[in-house]
């Protein structure tokens, strides 16, 4: 659970809880792997404020199914199923009923509202579980259930056309996903980050190119996406953009943005546009696509019991790729 801290300090701790048990509709996992995404980052140092005092966050839990609710009937015990960000939504607010309900006015989150996957056992309302493709094994599925998904949907709402031209800030867990989508599509990806190894790793995925964080591409962008939590490089990737070009911003917490110079960064109907959350039916695409691929993770594993240590390294950038717990470590 975390009590809100600098993670030098180790916000984490272990605690022992009582068993959940889930609810009329909802089932009961024994989790298998969780991935370590920089929202539960953002949660442990108190970016993001939590909901609760000793929240347990983890939102890209891959898990077997132990327990039914009595009107849960979705799933079977022995099954493995996958629990994301979007927890519950309220069904009937003007977002939901037109299909928007990542906007939804009440909704309910993984990790942040509800405890989340690191832990031994973790509840989900059934109908927001998804089935996990054979494909993958717990540990590369894990970060398909955010940062798989959340790349999906900023990849779609960037915009870019066949075989266009991508940018990507920022190469972590959800960029490296998305490169791979990009590239499967037919588009010519360009990488800029700090990351000596993220750069390595967008070379061996393909990318055109691969500089640093505020480098500015050799031709010139029809999309971008900026997963980096760094307002600064919203001018940055703005003045990478063609004509008619988007920026979508992916993450849930970003660093002030700095003023905008109209005629260089938005003229000409370059737009920015934010990420938030994802639907369902997102999140059911992505797995249709990421097993036709398939999507092949890279993929730092750490025990239960290191939870602060890995996200520490990836508050450090030590991480290529994405960090994900392996359950069976004990405290």
């Amino acid at each position: 659970m975390v009590r809100p801290g600098p993670i030098r300090t180790g916000p984490m701790a272990f605690a022992e809880c009582p068993d959940p048990r889930p609810g009329p509709d909802e089932v009961l996992l024994k989790v298998r792997a969780c991935g370590v995404c920089r929202t539960d980052l953002h949660l442990a140092e108190g970016d993001l404020a939590p909901k609760h005092d000793g929240t347990v966050p983890g939102h890209e839990v891959v898990g077997e199914v132990l327990r039914c609710g009595t009107r849960a009937s979705r799933f079977k015990p022995g099954e493995r199923v996958g629990v994301a960000w979007l927890g519950r939504t309220c069904g009937s607010c003007r977002f939901c009923l037109r299909g928007e309900e990542n906007l939804c006015l009440d909704p309910t989150f993984t990790g942040w509202d509800r405890d989340g996957g690191y832990a031994e056992l973790v509840t989900v309302a059934e109908e927001f579980a998804y089935r996990i493709p054979e494909v993958f094994p717990d540990e590369e599925a894990a970060p398909l259930l955010c940062a798989g998904i959340i790349g999906y949907r900023a990849l779609s709402r960037a915009e870019l056309p066949i075989g266009g031209r991508l940018g990507i800030y920022g190469f972590g867990a959800s960029a490296h996903l998305a490169a791979q989508i990009a590239l499967y599509q037919g588009a010519r990806v360009y990488v800029m980050t700090r990351s000596e190894g993220a750069r390595r790793l967008a070379i061996e995925l393909g990318a055109t190119f691969a500089g640093g964080a505020e480098e500015e591409p050799p031709d010139p962008l029809d999309a971008a996406i900026l997963f980096a939590p760094a307002g600064s490089l919203v001018p940055v990737a703005l003045r990478a953009l063609d004509r008619g070009g988007t920026l979508a911003v992916a993450g849930i917490h970003l660093s002030d943005i700095p003023p905008l110079n109209y005629a260089r960064e938005l003229f000409q109907e370059r737009q920015v546009r934010s990420v938030t959350a994802n639907t369902r039916a997102d999140g059911e695409e992505f797995f249709q696509i990421a097993a036709e691929i398939p999507l092949r993770p890279s993929v730092v594993t750490y025990p239960f019991s290191s939870a602060d240590k890995a996200l520490l390294d990836l508050a450090e950038d030590r991480i290529t790729g994405a960090a994900v717990l392996q359950m069976g470590g004990g405290a």
